[in-house]
């Protein structure tokens, strides 16, 4: 009985087995492994371990970080070259470094305020060209001084300030201004030297000597006499104004016999109101007085007048021009009615 059931029951499984459908693969849709055409051709290099292979029985002492580093960055495609860097790393790559207009305007404008100020710490070279007209006896002449006028500064400490200014004037005297002989070339010239003390406020101030050297190319040019005295300057300085005067005496003491003594004053007061851009307008009269000269007219030359400047570039030179005219209110007879002032100065600040 036992037998006839097994029997059956093996009997029931194979029909069942024989009866369930058979599914099949269909070879399109299983996956198809990877060629080694078709992986990337950094992928297909084979890889280099960061440590040999361990021999049988040999301990691993390797860190799978690093190996598992190591297969990606061989693994990695190459990266492309960076561009070379063509900055020479200057700061004026990262800005230009240009003045800006308001930069430039206000360095012109302090550089007209030490030029107006003659005893500045600042060195400069004037030729200022006086023409003067309807001179000598018959008030036709027209002579022409030309003086170059070098100021160089020198500092002697921390507080005092020696301003050295020399005049060399180039004369140009025709005969109709002298009533004689026409004449040309060196006059007397005029060292000037004042101790400045050195100071941040409004008020610059100096004294020293001044001489006059007898170095005319012609009696007409020149006094003909050794000549010295005391000079003074002060300065007042603001935002617009810069005014002052500058003054001297000097009084004859050797020199040629025949000529007449010298006892002379000048003083030339100043004002310059600074305008935009470097521009300026100034007075700066020279009046002077002949002590030895008869009481009158013939003593003084007192001009009035003015005129316009302005401090700008030429390439790198800076300089600073004036054009200016006066007329004489009061003048010897011989001297000419008005005066035509031009000067052009150059300047080397520190």
């Amino acid at each position: 009985m036992k037998r006839t059931r097994l029997l059956l029951a093996l009997t029931l499984t194979s029909a069942t087995l024989a009866s369930a459908p058979q599914v099949r693969a269909d070879p399109a849709s299983r996956s198809k492994d990877p060629g080694p055409s078709d992986l990337p051709a950094a992928w297909r290099e084979p890889l280099t371990l960061a440590q040999p292979p361990l021999k049988p029985g040999q301990q691993g002492t390797a860190d799978p970080a690093a190996h598992t580093a190591t297969m990606v960055a061989q693994a990695a495609p190459e990266s492309e070259e960076a561009p070379p860097d063509l900055s020479d790393g200057s700061p004026a790559e990262a800005e230009t470094g240009a003045e800006s207009p308001a930069e430039g305007e206000a360095d012109a404008a302090a550089l007209a305020r030490e030029a107006q100020n003659p005893i500045a710490n600042l060195i400069s070279v004037p030729f200022q060209n006086n023409t003067n007209f309807g001179a000598g006896p018959s008030g036709d002449g027209t002579p022409n001084v030309l003086n170059i006028q070098p100021v160089i500064p020198v500092p002697l400490s921390e507080e005092l300030l020696l301003v050295t200014r020399t005049i060399i004037p180039v004369v140009n005297q025709p005969a109709s201004a002298t009533g004689t002989n026409s004449a040309f070339g060196l006059g007397d010239i005029n060292p000037q030297f004042y101790f400045v003390p050195v100071s941040k406020g409004r008020i610059t101030w100096g004294v020293g000597p001044t001489f006059v050297i007898p170095s005319a190319t012609d009696d007409v040019l020149g006094q003909g006499k050794w000549s010295a005295g005391p000079a003074a300057v002060v300065v007042v300085t603001t935002d617009r104004l810069v005014y002052g005067a500058v003054g001297n005496n000097v009084w004859s003491f050797a020199g040629d016999d025949d000529r007449r003594s010298v006892s002379q004053f000048l003083v030339q007061p100043f004002v310059n109101y600074n305008l935009p851009k470097g521009w300026y307008l100034v007075s700066s009269p020279i009046i002077t007085a002949n002590w030895n000269a008869p009481d009158g007219e013939e003593r003084w030359t007192v001009p009035i007048g003015g005129g316009i400047g302005r401090v700008f570039a030429i390439g790198k030179q800076k300089v600073n021009a004036t054009l200016q005219a006066y007329w004489n209110v009061v003048k010897p007879d011989a001297a000419g009615d008005w005066t035509l002032r031009a000067q052009f100065q150059f300047l080397f600040p520190r």
